[in-house]
């Protein structure tokens, strides 16, 4: 067999093919494709003028999203002194400002040696210097804590028995104008504190004998709680617990979880106690999980009842444990017997309301539990305009939860 080579002296071997091929006909020689050494070299060119041109760029345009450093700090608005004359305005007419919006009064002037701090809309990128105020004083009168309820931790003021044996559960509860005479219901609106408007919805429509629930996650937790019990109004925590499809379904941060020990779950408890004061009692927030593992549960309800407070159920578990636990712990306890929007439209809330109305004039009493939706907020107050009129007694949760044996 012929083999094609080439020998020192530069000659080519005949092979099978060349013998095969036709006469005058050669084969063609492939060329290797080489790259131009400029070409890498201009390639890297361009890409060193890219980023030269970026970093020029960012020192220097003005730009609000190029890394300009953030400051946050607290700023309280003081608004003028009323007169003599003037009114104070009721909860229905008190504007609260949500985050990021601003009045259209015309900023003043900032007094001489003042702070300011810069404030960049994320938006827009626009620029206001706000005067930083003093500190905020704590609420006076029948909205401030009581101190005698109030104990330090790491996570902030938490409450406790007072040394004169003064529970929160009693000193913070909405006082009943003399006996109810006549069929007693109970509502807790819940999830209030996070959106300014749907709380300020809440205060101006709902009677004050709704109890309010708040979760620990608003940015001005102290002043709305502290608006709410100026008006009368009773107040529940509600406390974020593991459901059963965590994480999909996640209460948020600081979410009480069967996971994790009983000093974490404490931990996370305190911490959410923290947030404001002046409540009555704790109610779970999601939870269903939590609340059906007495491991973790016990120690979180016997900690509350030893500091004084109610427990409310919302009652969307069946597997919940918690009537069983606090039975055990002697702690004020009260659980919702309807989920007033379990289908949140007008006509199935009334239906739920007619229902909860005929459970208290069967047993004397019902409770009823409701989110903070617009809809739930406006079939309730509708339902309690014309409630009384038919011998309804609307009264708080504290109203109607199991009192503790004495000691």
């Amino acid at each position: 067999m012929l083999e094609s080579s080439n020998d020192s002296r530069g000659f080519h071997a005949v092979t099978v093919d060349d013998l095969n091929a036709p006469l005058g006909t050669s084969k063609p020689k492939r060329r290797r494709f080489i790259i131009p050494a400029l070409v890498p070299r201009a390639i890297a060119g361009v890409l060193a003028a890219c980023v030269l041109v970026f970093a020029l760029w960012a020192l220097l345009v003005d730009d609000p999203f190029g890394g300009e450093p953030v400051a946050i700090a607290p700023v309280q608005m003081h608004a003028p002194a009323a007169s003599k004359t003037e009114q104070t305005p009721s909860a229905a007419q008190a504007k609260v400002a949500a985050p990021g919006q601003t009045t259209s009064a015309a900023p003043a002037a900032p007094p001489p040696g003042a702070k300011t701090v810069t404030i960049i809309d994320g938006i827009s990128g626009k620029r206001q210097d706000v005067v930083l105020g003093d500190a905020p004083q704590p609420p006076t009168g029948r909205t401030s804590a009581d101190e005698r309820l109030v104990e330090s931790s790491p996570q902030g003021a938490i409450p406790i028995v007072g040394p004169d044996g003064a529970r929160a559960a009693d000193v913070y509860a909405r006082p009943l104008k003399g006996a109810p005479n006549g069929p007693r219901v109970a509502i807790m609106v819940g999830g209030l504190g996070v959106s300014v408007s749907t709380t300020g919805e809440a205060f101006a429509k709902l009677p004050t004998a709704v109890t309010l629930g708040f979760i620990p996650y608003g940015q001005d937790l102290a002043r709305l709680v502290a608006h709410a019990r100026g008006e009368g109004r009773e107040v529940v925590l509600q406390v974020p617990m593991e459901p059963f499809d965590y994480p999909d379904n996640d209460a948020g941060p600081q979410t009480l979880l069967t996971s994790l020990s009983p000093e974490q779950n404490l931990d996370r408890l305190h911490w959410a106690m923290s947030r404001f004061q002046g409540y009555v009692g704790i109610a779970n927030y999601m939870g269903a999980r939590f609340t059906a593992a007495e491991q973790a549960l016990g120690p979180v309800m016997r900690d509350a009842g030893k500091r004084g407070l109610i427990y409310f159920d919302d009652g969307t578990s069946a597997r919940s444990l918690t009537s069983q636990i606090a039975g055990a712990a002697n702690m004020p306890f009260s659980k919702a017997n309807i989920v007033l929007d379990a289908v949140p439209t007008p006509a199935e809330i009334d239906n739920a309301l007619a229902k909860l109305e005929s459970i208290a004039r069967e047993r004397g009493v019902a409770v009823g539990v409701a989110g903070a939706l617009p809809a739930s907020i406006d079939r309730i107050a509708h339902w309690a305009k014309a409630a009384a009129g038919r011998g309804i007694v609307l009264v708080p949760i504290s109203a109607v939860a199991s009192k503790p044996k004495s000691t």
